[in-house]
This record gives C-alpha cells, structure tokens and sequence, in this order.
C-alpha cells in the first residue's frame, strides 16, 4: 500500500498531518478506517496490517495527533478532541462515513469517535486500551508495571509534575512481556519508525497525551452506538485488561475479546481480526 502524506489547515490555524492509503495505490471505495495512534508515536498506519487491510479493500486513513509530527500542538486538548479533527480530515477528504481502529492511546481517542460522531462511524476496535480515569468501580492503576503508574501519577498530579517526572524518566524494558518483547523484534518492529520521529520535536505530544488520559475525557463510551470490539492481553503492563473489562461492562454495544497469553504489543497479532470485525459489522466480509 502506498500511504500519502499531506496538511490540513483547520479554522482555528492549526494544522494536522494526515496519511492516507487512498488515490494512487489503494482502494478508493472500500471501508475507511481511521487509525488511531499510541503513545509516544507518530501517526502514520501500521503497515504489519497492510496485508489484511488489501484482502479487505480497506482504506486507512490516520494523523499525527496534535503535539506530534507534523501535526501544530493544541495545549489543554482533552481526548473528545480528537472526534472533531477526525470529523474535519473526513469532510476535507470526501469521506461520509467509517469506522476508527485505535491502540494503547489511540485507544480512548477511537472511543471518543464512537461517542461524539455517531452519524459518521460505523464501527469502533481498540487493543490494549485503557478506560476513564474517573472510571466508578475501577482501580485505574492496578496492575501497571511500578513505571507506568508513576508516570500516569505524574500527568494526574499537573503538566508541571509531569514534565519533572518526563525530564528524569529513562525506558523500562519491564513494561512488555516476553510476548511483547517477540513482537517487537519480529512483526512489530514497525514500531522502530513511529516511536523515534514522535519524539525527535520534544515530549510535548506524549506529555499532553498522558495529560488527557489522567483527566476528564470529555464524554461518555456509554454512548457509543456503534458495534465496539475491545482486544486486550491478559497479561497486559502498561494498560491491564481490567480497563477493557470495565468498558465492556458499561458499553452496551460493546464484545470483549481477551487473549489470556499476549501483552500490550504481542495482542496486536489480533489486528487482522480486528478489521475483519469492523468489516463485517459495516456489511463487508464475513462476520467473526
């Protein structure tokens, strides 16, 4: 698939880079699906679902959410933010309607599609996402490997506990699992190109990013109307699956699908099945 680039000036003088699979080199009239990036990444598709996406003539489109990228810093964004951006790509690219596929932090970004743009998609996946931070009944940082809860902790204590915690914080190899680990030297080492351009300008994207999944998100994903498919590993250390299984349990739409032996990267072998649900669910495909 051939993924093209370009701007997009919005009414308020921001700009947001997009990437599309449209036009030349891929399918014009299959199912768009919006991809929702993690963080710290850029927004470019992920190309290990290149394969399934051409079975599935689907289209993707993404971008580089604000603060990363090419795309212009929106300070204060909250994730209800991200369906207004999407809503305005879609309109600038003649897209009616589709469905939003998101992964660890592109995760609640996807939801809050289904959530605010109910007349625009018609199918929402997320792998590996977390659940609100004001979620009743949920121990948001149970289960996190001791660095991700602290530097969730951080965002939720302000940006400037949060910068502090950025300027001193190093990789924890911790984080994944063995599983994870796998998958980012085989597969998934796609990671390699989205991780390191997302942070070549500054922690700025990720440090907003982490701000906004540590406060109010500025909707309800009881809302959404759209079938919802939720992917998780079970052995999940940077977002446990108790985050999916709250989801599920409030999301009237929504079908949760926990693979016990996968991680927060590894359960992303999954994605193909993803789009093959989201296919279905937009009358595409045969129904899984």
């Amino acid at each position: 698939m051939r993924v093209g680039e370009s701007d997009l000036r919005l009414g308020d003088g921001r700009r947001l880079h997009v990437y599309d699979t449209g036009g030349d080199g891929g399918p014009d009239d299959g199912l768009v699906v919006f991809w929702h990036h993690g963080t710290p990444n850029i927004g470019s598709p992920p190309a290990p679902l290149f394969p399934a996406a051409e079975k599935l003539s689907v289209r993707w489109v993404s971008y580089d959410r604000p603060g990363y990228g090419g795309s212009s810093p929106l300070p204060g964004r909250d994730i209800a933010s991200a369906a207004a951006d999407v809503r305005a790509i879609a309109d600038a690219l003649s897209i009616g309607r589709f469905a939003v596929l998101g992964h660890s932090g592109g995760g609640p970004h996807a939801l809050a599609c289904g959530a605010l743009l109910p007349d625009r998609v018609v199918g929402v996946a997320t792998a590996a996402g977390l659940a609100p931070y004001d979620a009743e009944g949920l121990d948001w940082f149970a289960g996190m490997v001791p660095s991700s809860a602290a530097s969730l902790r951080a965002a939720a204590a302000g940006r400037a506990a949060k910068e502090a915690y950025e300027a001193g914080a190093g990789y924890d190899p911790e984080m994944f699992t063995g599983a994870d680990h796998d998958a980012l030297a085989g597969t998934w080492s796609w990671f390699d190109q989205v991780v390191g351009p997302a942070l070549e300008g500054g922690p700025d994207g990720l440090i907003t990013d982490d701000l906004a999944y540590a406060a109010p998100w500025g909707f309800d994903p009881a809302r959404i109307a759209a079938p919802l498919l939720l992917l998780h590993g079970g052995q999940d250390r940077i977002a446990p699956a108790a985050h999916s299984r709250w989801l599920a349990g409030r999301c009237p739409t929504a079908e949760l699908r926990e693979r016990p032996g996968d991680g927060h990267i590894s359960v992303l072998d999954a994605g193909a099945e993803a789009l093959e649900w989201l296919a279905a669910r937009a009358g595409r495909g045969d129904a899984r």
